[in-house]
């Protein structure tokens, strides 16, 4: 389990296709604080570090993608040089300062539009008819592996959900969401409530 709140920004640092894939990720992380076998959100997926180590560029671990993940996930997020999101693992007794996220990616959406407000700027995305029926205003969603509060929400005629996002100078600062750039691809996971609450009302309960 994780809660959005994203503690450093790592960058591909190589990535090598084989029957999975091998993708080796820069950290600010201390390595030896982290087991093999250890799961890492990265720009909300989580993944399971297989290796890792320090050289002289820095710590660095490893993990493999399989091709479900890299089906499920924004094109182009693990080619090398890519900035990514990263958060460890919750521990109990941990503070809780986003909201319960998972580390499965629900959907690809697509930013719409990026507007400054003041210092913020206003992000918004388009989400797949898929998930359009499960994202509330003022409810929680994971962009990138980043909790963020959706200020409200417009569906469109064609069956997509249009949800904006007040982005803070803070956020833009830890995130990769600097980046936020209309045309971009982005991972969504909604609110694990949301999840249960569809499949109760698919079953009818």
């Amino acid at each position: 389990m994780f809660t959005g709140i994203i503690t450093d920004i790592g960058t591909v640092r190589s990535r090598e296709d084989r029957g999975d894939t091998r993708l080796v990720i820069a950290t600010r992380y201390d390595t030896g604080t982290i087991d093999l076998g250890a799961s890492i959100a990265c720009s909300g997926a989580c993944l399971t570090v297989v290796d890792k180590g320090r050289d002289g560029d820095g710590d660095w671990f490893a993990i493999d993608a399989s091709a479900e993940t890299l089906a499920r996930t924004a094109p182009g997020m693990w080619d090398a040089g890519r900035r990514l999101n990263l958060e460890r693992a919750l521990k109990v007794g941990d503070e809780l300062g986003g909201h319960i996220v998972t580390g499965h990616v629900d959907d690809i959406g697509r930013i719409v539009s990026v507007v400054p407000v003041g210092d913020s700027v206003t992000v918004t995305v388009a989400a797949p008819a898929s998930l359009a029926p499960h994202i509330a205003p003022k409810g929680s969603i994971t962009v990138d592996g980043v909790s963020l509060t959706v200020n409200d929400v417009t569906d469109q005629p064609e069956g997509e959900g249009h949800f904006t996002l007040n982005i803070i100078p803070h956020t833009q600062e830890m995130t990769t969401l600097d980046e936020a750039a209309a045309g971009r691809s982005v991972n969504l996971e909604i609110d694990i409530l949301a999840r249960y609450l569809a499949r109760m009302q698919a079953r009818g309960a």
